[in-house]
Formats: structure tokens, C-alpha cells, sequence
């Protein structure tokens, strides 16, 4: 009887450790994604590519699948000439519909930049993909892409980012993101900003005034709303503000002296020309 026990419970346990076998452990599809996260996170693009192409094959029904495909479309993002398959590798992963908010928001920007970059290398059918996030219920999505629109060349195409910005400049109050609209809408349609900005004034919008005089009767004279002139100075690259200093012209402190001292006029004399700046 001892003997019959002993062979007995000796089938159970090869039994047991068959079934286990069969098995793979709970924990290893999270173990070998962590593996793949640390290349990821280590900028090891296409070992990570590979390994994670390897998991979605492996691992179709793994709660994981869905940050597999995100984590494989930033590997291919991050790789020369693989724009178009990224891009279409973000939107496998929206049609999962796998409610990671964060995830799901950078994907949509992430389309919106590669988009832009494949209509700046010259393939225009990209910039639909920036049209129809333009009505993206995600804030962020919506006012990304009415600001990379505002970059397009076509103007009927980049006149549909207005709305959008102008609802910027309506509701929000980050000073930032206000300023980023301003500069936007003033790339696309001066005249709407300058509308915005005295809408949102009570009083008559300031003008800066600028005359040039050359001779006795050479005299050139002109005004914009100094919202626009400010963004337009504000906005010229260091090395062109670095390219006027060593012709004596400081534009930060232009505009402080300008923005100092009600009236305040800023003279210039260059090359036989009379140059005056002034704010109304």
C-alpha cells in the first residue's frame, strides 16, 4: 500500500509540474515589456521596435497590447524615414479605443507633427490629417493643430485654423498660449487679430507710428496695432536680433523704451535717413 502512495502522489506531482509547463508563468508578458520599456526609455529604437512587434504577435489579449502599439509607434517616430509607418502605427493604436487619456492625447499630436513634416517634404495629402484634428473634442489636440495649420502654405487651407485660435485669444489665460495664438493668427489673417484685439479692449488699440524721411520731400509714413508690431519683434530669431545689434539696433530695448514711457519716441539715423518710432 506504501508503494501504491508513493507512486501515487509521485503522478500528481508530474502532473503538476506538466500543467505548469504548459503554462507560462502570470507575470511574463509584464516582465518582458518592462524589458522593452528600459530600451525604449533608453532611445534603443529599433531593438525596441523589433521586441515589441514580437510582443504584439505573442501577446494579442495581454492588457498591455494596447501601450505596445503606442511604445512601437515612438520607435518608428524616432527612426529616419519611417514617418508614414509611425504615423499609421498611432492610429492602430487610437482605433483601439483603449482609454489611456495621455497616451491617446500624445498619439493625436504626434500624427499632427509627422504629418506636418511629411507635407514639408512635399507629400500635401499629409495636411488632412491636421484639418480633421482641428475638431478634436482634446483641447490640447484641437489648438495644436490650429496652430501648425496656421504654418501651411495654401491660405484657404490655412484660413481654417482662425476659429480655433481666436478662440484661444476669447478663452484662455495662460499668457503663453495666448501669445502662441496672436502669432499664429497674425501668420494667417492680420486683420482678424487686430479685430480680436480691439474687441477685447475698451479703448482705442495703440499704434505704433513709424516715419522715415530720406530728403525734403522723400517722407514715408505708416501705423499698425502695436499687438501685431510687438508679436513681430518678439518673434524675429536670436540671430537676426544678434544682426541688428552690431548695427547698433537693440529690438528688447526698443520695445522697452517704447512700452516705458507713454509717447516715448525712439529717433534713428542710418544712411542718410531719419527714422522715427513712436506708440499712440
Amino acid at each position: 500500500m506504501r508503494t501504491i502512495r508513493i507512486y501515487a502522489g509521485a503522478a500528481l506531482l508530474i502532473a503538476a509540474g506538466l500543467t505548469a509547463l504548459a503554462q507560462p508563468p502570470q507575470t511574463s508578458a509584464e516582465m518582458i515589456f518592462q524589458e522593452i520599456k528600459s530600451l525604449v526609455l533608453d532611445e534603443k529604437w529599433t531593438e525596441a521596435e523589433a521586441r515589441l512587434d514580437d510582443f504584439i504577435v505573442r501577446y494579442p489579449q495581454s492588457p498591455l497590447y494596447g501601450q505596445a502599439l503606442y511604445y512601437r509607434s515612438r520607435c518608428l517616430e524616432n527612426q529616419a524615414r519611417k514617418e508614414r509607418a509611425a504615423l499609421n502605427s498611432y492610429k492602430e493604436y487610437l482605433r483601439l479605443k483603449d482609454g489611456n487619456k495621455n497616451l491617446a492625447e500624445d498619439a493625436e499630436v504626434s500624427i499632427i507633427d509627422l504629418a506636418m513634416k511629411l507635407y514639408d517634404e512635399g507629400d500635401k495629402g499629409f495636411v488632412r490629417e491636421v484639418e480633421e484634428r482641428i475638431s478634436n473634442p482634446n483641447k490640447v489636440v484641437r489648438y495644436y493643430a490650429a496652430v501648425q495649420l496656421s504654418y501651411v502654405k495654401e491660405k484657404r487651407i490655412a484660413d481654417k485654423s482662425v476659429p480655433v485660435l481666436k478662440q484661444i485669444l476669447k478663452e484662455e489665460k495662460s499668457a503663453e498660449l495666448r501669445d502662441r495664438a496672436k502669432i499664429a493668427l497674425m501668420r494667417v489673417s492680420p486683420q482678424a487679430l487686430a479685430a480680436v484685439e480691439e474687441l477685447s479692449s475698451d479703448r482705442k488699440p495703440r499704434m505704433l507710428r513709424i516715419t522715415i524721411a530720406g530728403g525734403r520731400e522723400e517722407k514715408i509714413e505708416f501705423s499698425i496695432p502695436w499687438s501685431l508690431a510687438d508679436l513681430a519683434l518678439a518673434a524675429l530669431s536670436e540671430e537676426d536680433k544678434a544682426a541688428l545689434r552690431t548695427k547698433g539696433y537693440d529690438i528688447a530695448k526698443i520695445i522697452r523704451d517704447l512700452q516705458s514711457v507713454k509717447g516715448n519716441l525712439i529717433e534713428i539715423t542710418a544712411d542718410g535717413k531719419r527714422i522715427k518710432i513712436w506708440i499712440e
